[in-house]
């Protein structure tokens, strides 16, 4: 299996971005490291006004996207670990609907990772059938926006 190193990364900023800046290097647990090295950007965007965030979060997918098929080529194989930037995508739809609170974050990040790990109907649907870079991106959007569901439903039993 292909093992990234910080040279490969530094080749291309398509492949830095791949990476999630480097967050994609770790030897455990890449996605986890992923999803916490999004964290500060996702409370930020949070912080946006709805169509900024909207505008933020779009921009993530397609340049992630793009990130996902150069890189995956250039690895020669799809959807490898270290590619994170789908994390990223996926916190960021997360966390439009937060409140601005720690417990919330936690929350946010908890419920996000055992989605994206569990890949339950139908992203585990998805992340067979779709292939490139919107393929390896679309999972995470869906787990993104299952956890954003979630998410709601709990703030309004509290």
């Amino acid at each position: 299996m292909f093992q990234p190193t910080l040279s490969f990364m530094i080749k291309s900023p398509w492949h830095i971005i791949a990476l999630g800046f480097g967050s994609g290097l770790s030897k455990k647990a890449p996605g986890t490291v992923g999803s916490l090295a999004a964290l500060p950007l996702a409370i930020a965007i949070s912080q946006l006004p709805m169509w900024l965030a909207g505008l933020a979060i779009l921009a993530a997918l397609v340049i992630g996207t793009q990130a996902c098929t150069v890189t995956s080529r250039a690895m020669g194989e799809h959807d490898h670990g270290s590619i994170v930037v789908d994390e990223f995508a996926g916190m960021f739809i997360t966390f439009t609907v937060l409140p601005f609170e720690p417990l919330w974050w936690i929350a946010g990040f908890a419920t996000f990772r055992l989605l994206d790990i569990a890949k339950p109907w139908p992203i585990n649907s998805l992340d067979k059938k779709v292939k490139g870079g919107w393929g390896i991106m679309l999972d995470d959007v869906i787990a993104g926006f299952m956890s954003a569901c979630a998410l709601v439903f709990a703030q309004n039993l509290l």
